[in-house]
């Protein structure tokens, strides 16, 4: 360690070792960095490739589909995008109002149910309220492909399969969104405000309606995503109960569009338009809501 003079006072500087050590964890450090970054690089490329498929696909005819390369893009967008509306009479449009229907009815009334099914396992005390839980967790675990049959002979007992009903009223329960809930009642709804409003002769619906909800509103708006996605891409449930095409989700209806195009090539270059503009909703729902998740991020870093 050598001494050198600063303004009169002797002080220490630090050695070559020390200083070498220094910079060589600095530089361990920034290399230990560089792996997460190339794996989340590899992830996002991994799920925005398909994206830009689809939507440089979309610009291209049926024969340029198959004969330019892959990454190419070219000019028919708009002409794909007018054949697909005349295609049938407008039916693809009329998917898209039956998938945003299914979508948008089953997510608003599964987050309803999930919401109220969470709130009380979180915070009333009653026999059974463990055994319930712990089935509705086992619930979480069960593939949708194992209950498609039993939901079909259970509503074709009281005539519900082709009807709209049939795709809606299995989307209502949904265990992991009872689960979130639950969890979100815990950590956003304070047992003291709770209390309080008790105290002060708050009924029970009113202290739900107007307390609870509006702290559990980032939690709720995570659950009703959630469930609109997966309704919107669902494709098992809706083609084992619906076989009237005007009831079609986009799903089932860009599948018949796809088995047509072996023996019509040209509705191939439909499908891959349909698909894009199936993406846009979503895109849409996700950046109108995201907003909520900023607001919760923000309360929550502050320290009440």
């Amino acid at each position: 360690m050598a001494l050198t003079r600063t303004e009169g006072a002797l002080t220490e500087a630090p050695s070559a070792a020390a200083w070498a050590g220094r910079h060589g964890r600095a530089g361990a450090e920034r290399r230990t960095a560089v792996l997460p970054t190339a794996i989340l690089l590899l992830g996002a490329v991994y799920c925005l490739l398909p994206v830009v498929w689809v939507l440089i696909a979309s610009t291209k005819n049926d024969a340029q589909l198959f004969n330019t390369f892959t990454l190419e893009p070219n000019g028919s967008l708009f002409s794909n995008i007018h054949d697909l509306s005349s295609y049938a009479d407008g039916v693809f449009w009329h998917w898209m109002l039956n998938t945003a229907l299914y979508a948008g009815g089953g997510a608003l009334l599964s987050t309803a149910v999930s919401a109220l099914t969470g709130y009380a396992l979180a915070k009333f005390e009653f026999r059974g309220r463990t055994l319930l839980y712990n089935l509705l967790l086992a619930g979480v675990l069960v593939p949708p492909v194992v209950l498609a049959l039993p939901q079909y002979l259970l509503l074709a007992k009281f005539s519900l399969t082709n009807t709209y009903w049939s795709v809606l009223l299995p989307s209502i329960l949904s265990p992991y969104g009872i689960y979130l809930a639950r969890i979100y009642s815990n950590a956003a709804v304070p047992d003291e405000v709770i209390e309080s409003a008790r105290v002060d002769g708050c009924p029970e619906g009113r202290l739900f309606a107007r307390i609870a909800v509006p702290m559990m509103v980032p939690g709720l708006v995570t659950i009703f995503l959630f469930q609109f996605v997966a309704v919107w891409n669902n494709f098992l449930l809706p083609f084992i109960m619906l076989s009237d095409e005007n009831k079609f989700p986009l799903t089932v209806g860009l599948y018949t569009l796809l088995n047509r195009g072996s023996s019509a090539p040209a509705l191939y270059s439909l499908v891959v338009t349909g698909s894009l503009l199936s993406i846009i909703p979503l895109m849409i729902l996700f950046l109108a809501m995201q907003r909520y998740w900023r607001t919760d991020i923000a309360s929550g870093a502050v320290k009440q």
